[in-house]
């Protein structure tokens, strides 16, 4: 019950957090920053790379059925570890103590989805390194642009 709530809800829970913040601090940059580079990470990064490299999810190659009912989709890198980190990172930016509950809440989302069978633990450290790299590069372009 605590894999499924984590794997399929935490994140939900974490939006919710993160919008709170931003009404509580109102700082315009603490909405755009994160959420684009989650954006990003997500949508852009993450389907890139799923189009050049298909990596069937563990349920589809260990033949056994997953926790949580997914499409047969490429499993490297985890988009949801690659939204959550980015959106964990822009938060650790302008909220050191909120932004590490917020890593924390993305490691239990990343490992309830490996024990929930839908990713291995490589899916969720490239979409951490993913995530981390593509709040990197919208700050430095949010930097050099304004």
């Amino acid at each position: 019950m605590i894999i499924i709530f984590s794997a399929k809800y935490l994140g939900y829970v974490l939006l919710s957090v993160f919008l709170i913040l931003f009404f509580k601090n109102r700082n315009r940059n603490f909405l755009l920053i994160p959420l684009i580079s989650a954006l990003v990470s997500r949508f852009v990064f993450t389907e890139i790379i799923r189009f050049f490299y298909f990596r069937p999810r563990p349920f589809m190659e260990q033949a056994f059925s997953s926790l949580i009912d997914h499409a047969p989709t490429a499993s490297f890198p985890s988009g949801h570890a690659a939204f959550y980190f980015a959106l964990s990172a822009g938060v650790y930016f302008y909220n050191k103590k909120a932004g590490l509950w917020f890593f924390i809440a993305s490691f239990i989302i990343g490992f309830s989805r490996v024990l929930a069978g839908l990713h291995y633990s490589s899916d969720i450290l490239g979409g951490l390194v993913l995530g981390l790299f593509s709040f990197w590069l919208v700050s430095f372009l949010s930097k050099k642009f304004t």
